[in-house]
């Protein structure tokens, strides 16, 4: 049975993008690996996001993605863009029954945050 998982983007910079995703996206670091750092170890409640240096990846950096849903992501949106995060759009209500907007890093790994439409 299978029980969590973990996304891990490949990054150029693991301290640049360390830092985006802690000042820009909110994320808590949970861990630092390496001297110096090439594996970090990021959370926000309930999710967990890892990043790897390229040097250190079978992967080229930028072509990543996940979505991670959320509470209210009209608020969470305000909330990024006032940080300064890079948002690739403002909130949207999709056909699929989802409510999404899409971030990038500073490498080009995409987020996407969703909340459930209520079904009428």
């Amino acid at each position: 049975m299978m029980r969590g998982s973990t996304t891990v983007f490949t990054v150029k910079d693991v301290a640049a993008s360390l830092a985006y995703y802690r000042d820009h996206v909110g994320f808590d670091v949970a861990f630092e690996y390496g001297s110096p750092t090439s594996y970090v170890g990021l959370c926000s409640g309930e999710v967990s996001l890892h990043l790897i240096a390229a040097a250190q990846a079978p992967r080229p950096p930028g072509h990543g993605a996940v979505s991670i849903y959320v509470d209210d992501v009209d608020a969470l949106h305000a909330d990024l863009t006032r940080r300064g995060a890079k948002t690739l759009n403002t909130p949207k209500d999709q056909d699929y029954g989802l409510r999404d907007f899409a971030i990038a890093d500073i490498d080009g790994n995409m987020i996407f945050f969703a909340t459930e439409l209520k079904k009428s």
